[in-house]
């Protein structure tokens, strides 16, 4: 699954991002597509959920980045 958030306003994005982490089942995977590094979304997951997701960098920039966000099964 593919989650772009590149056309969503920017206060709605990590609420969106954590709703699609929360519905995967442990084992599953999204691939996150943005158009800025998502580093300071890596450190609010590091915060709240240490241990408890996986985050492979596919693309880094300069136009779209796009990481795999998996929850650890």
């Amino acid at each position: 699954m593919e989650l772009d958030v590149r056309d969503v306003p920017p206060p709605q994005r990590h609420p969106l991002i954590f709703r699609t982490f929360e519905e995967l089942a442990p084992g599953q995977a999204f691939v996150l597509v943005n158009d800025h590094d998502p580093k300071p979304l890596y450190y609010q997951f590091q915060a709240e959920l240490a241990g408890q997701f996986t985050w492979d960098d596919l693309e880094r920039g300069p136009q779209v980045w796009r990481v795999r966000i998996g929850k650890v099964g």
